[in-house]
């Protein structure tokens, strides 16, 4: 079922286009050599570039194109071989030299496509309008003082990479599939480590509605929002007005609009401008950019298994089901960590334990794969462990924890805490003999047809065995016992 706002004349459909900022890894800025790390002390990494200083000229970064040249590639778009950069004049506190260079008409990668998996299990083609470089411009900071604003250049410079999409998504479900699937290509490619939370990833969402089948109606423009959730609210939130508007008798004026997450509202900022208010014109100090042939080949050969591929190989390398290569391929971590586990193993249960038992350590750690105190090479051998039936499955558990707790490997844990499951048909005979004479009620029930009892004696028996009895043999020896 297609998502629609249902208003007083009917459902309005909803249009959104993504503009999303990514910051290009690069050890230095996209015109200049001053450093481009995130949380040094405020305006230690600006130089006379950053700062607009009069006659400072730029240089471009090849690091910075090569990254966005890898991740058109990596979008399937095309690479255009003559770039230009243009001056983008308008005038902001934080933007010392009055205008943003950029790439406006000429972008270094043109159309691509994207593929997002949504939650009925359909996979939609998001296009991708283009993909070009810019300068970002510096912060200001409003709450460090009750009368001024404090302006820090440590950002100004930093490379951009804005990928533009299509206005091809339909709901906030599809927003955020975009905005994972985008974060996790950029992320696999090595281009930006798309971290919301310090601004190295952030999105420009592009909101209308309409009923079906009409032209595009007009279109508000909200600012900056920095978590793909917030991107989600956005959409459902400003859809929503503008729906309360039309319908109202209004007109939607074409505006920028910031995202109010307390609220779960947006708000006015500023009317929109149009290409022209900004008076682009080529920058006078930079020649245009021009790629080879050779080296976009060498590139686009030099590129990692992305997450389609990845996927695609998990389901028929390992058999698993869409959605746990889906679960599996999300973060490039991930799938290394759940590689390194299966190799010469039962892959579904390698994807088990990792999805299951590993994932829900790690949240209740509040850690990460990076610093799991459970490696990869371990967790393989707690399964090697199961599978020659030196521990079975429920004592595999309490391993498990201890290795989340203690860093240590599995065969250390088993070793210190006795935990070897008993094979001795001698020993597992003389429970069950013990469990059956200490119930001889449940027994007669058993045998007069109550064949759930069964799992009472599995479990008495196990107990009694302090869970390391063999369940196989347990189950085969109380078949012969109780028959």
């Amino acid at each position: 079922m297609a998502y629609a706002i249902e208003g007083t004349t009917g459902p309005w459909e909803v249009v959104v286009g993504l503009e999303v900022h990514a910051q290009v890894i690069s050890q230095s800025k996209l015109f200049s050599g001053s450093s481009a790390a995130f949380g040094a002390e405020p305006n230690t990494q600006v130089s006379f570039v950053d700062a607009g200083f009069p006659g400072m000229l730029p240089v471009i970064n090849r690091e910075c194109v090569t990254q966005a040249v890898r991740t058109g590639l990596g979008l399937n778009a095309v690479i255009h071989k003559v770039s230009r950069f243009d001056r983008k004049n308008y005038f902001y506190a934080d933007m010392p030299q009055g205008y943003q260079i950029s790439q406006y008409q000429h972008p270094v990668v043109g159309t691509g496509v994207i593929e997002v998996e949504l939650s009925d299990g359909s996979v939609k083609p998001i296009g991708v309008t283009r993909l070009h470089l810019e300068q970002d411009a510096g912060k200001s900071l409003h709450d460090q003082h009750p009368t001024k604003t404090f302006i820090d250049l440590n950002r100004s410079g930093v490379a951009l990479m804005e990928i533009v999409s299509e206005p091809d998504i339909r709901s906030p479900e599809e927003a955020g599939a975009y905005l994972r699937k985008l974060r996790s290509i950029l992320r696999y490619l090595g281009t930006c480590d798309g971290n919301m939370e310090e601004g190295s990833m952030r999105a420009d969402v592009n909101v209308s509605v309409r009923k079906a089948g009409e032209e595009y109606r007009t279109r508000c423009e909200v600012k900056n929002v920095n978590s793909i959730r917030f991107v989600m609210q956005a959409v459902e939130a400003e859809a929503a007005r503008q729906v309360e508007v039309w319908e109202s008798g209004g007109v939607v004026k074409q505006e920028t609009r910031l995202f109010d997450s307390n609220r779960g509202i947006t708000r006015p900022m500023r009317s929109k401008e149009d290409a022209h208010d900004y008076r682009y014109f080529p920058d006078p100090d930079l020649l245009p950019l021009v790629l080879e042939d050779d080296w976009i080949a060498a590139l686009k050969a030099s590129l990692p298994e992305l997450p389609d591929a990845k996927q695609a190989r998990f389901r028929s390398e390992y058999g698993l089901t869409p959605y746990d290569a889906a679960v599996l391929v999300a973060e490039k971590a991930t799938a290394d960590f759940y590689e390194t586990v299966a190799k010469g193993r039962d892959a579904k249960i390698a994807a088990n334990w990792v999805t299951g038992d590993f994932f829900a350590a790690l949240n209740r750690a509040g850690t990460t794969i990076e610093t799991s105190p459970v490696s990869a090479a371990n967790l393989g051998a707690l399964l090697d462990l199961m599978a020659d039936n030196t521990i079975n499955g429920r004592i595999a558990k309490d391993v498990f924890e201890a290795m989340v707790e203690t860093g240590k490997d599995p065969g250390t844990i088993v070793e210190e805490k006795g935990l070897k499951q008993v094979t001795d048909t001698g020993a597992i005979d003389a429970a069950v003999d013990a469990i059956i004479a200490a119930n001889p009620d449940k027994v007669a029930e058993y045998r007069s047809g109550k064949d759930k009892l069964f799992g009472f004696f599995v479990g008495q028996t196990m107990k009694a065995m302090a869970g390391k009895g063999n369940p196989a043999l347990i189950n085969e020896t109380l078949k012969r016992r109780l028959g």
